[in-house]
């Protein structure tokens, strides 16, 4: 691995979700559970979860791109969450679960822009993409308990109902793509 790795930073719902999915693909060097796109320096989750700081609940990704590359990373955030869902996934409902990706610059927005065609020409979702695409501006780390919390918890009511399905459905299919560790 080379020491030039890039950072990707989207939601997609529940970071619980995503990050155990995201930590298990080659090239992909960390996965840390956060906040991003909000107006409050240094927000709880319980602030968060309020919807009143403007946050998303995201995943930073750090990536070497000579391993996997933002449009393979692309593809498989859009395997794991319903783009067509506004401030919402499943159960989970209210802005701080919406779809976003956080571009830092104007090639990875174009990027953004791009993968966001290309998974709606695939059918796969039905209705209209509502993923927004803004810039990134800052990232706050969630408390520690949420890092890696789904391979800490996973009968955790929650995890074993949600979260591991969504795990096994992604393993087989990017298993048998090659995609993981």
């Amino acid at each position: 691995m080379n020491n030039e790795l890039r950072y990707l930073t989207i939601g997609g719902g529940c970071f619980w979700c995503v990050e155990s999915c995201f930590q298990k693909l080659k090239g992909v060097e960390s996965v840390v559970s956060g906040y991003s796109g909000g107006h409050k320096d240094n927000p709880t989750y319980e602030e968060v979860c309020t919807g009143e700081t403007g946050h998303a609940e995201v995943v930073q990704i750090a990536y070497d791109p000579e391993i996997i590359s933002f449009q393979q990373l692309m593809e498989v955030f859009f395997f794991l969450h319903d783009p067509t869902q506004l401030n919402r996934q499943g159960n989970d409902v209210g802005t701080q679960y919406r779809s976003v990706i956080f571009y830092r610059t104007e090639n990875e927005k174009q990027e953004a822009e791009t993968a966001i065609k290309k998974s709606e020409a695939t059918g796969k979702w039905e209705g209209k993409y509502v993923t927004e695409i803004a810039p990134f501006i800052k990232f706050w780390p969630a408390e520690q308990y949420h890092q890696g919390y789904y391979n800490n918890n996973p009968s955790q009511p929650y995890c074993s109902a949600v979260v591991g399905p969504k795990i096994r459905k992604f393993e087989k299919h990017f298993g048998d793509l090659g995609w993981l560790k």
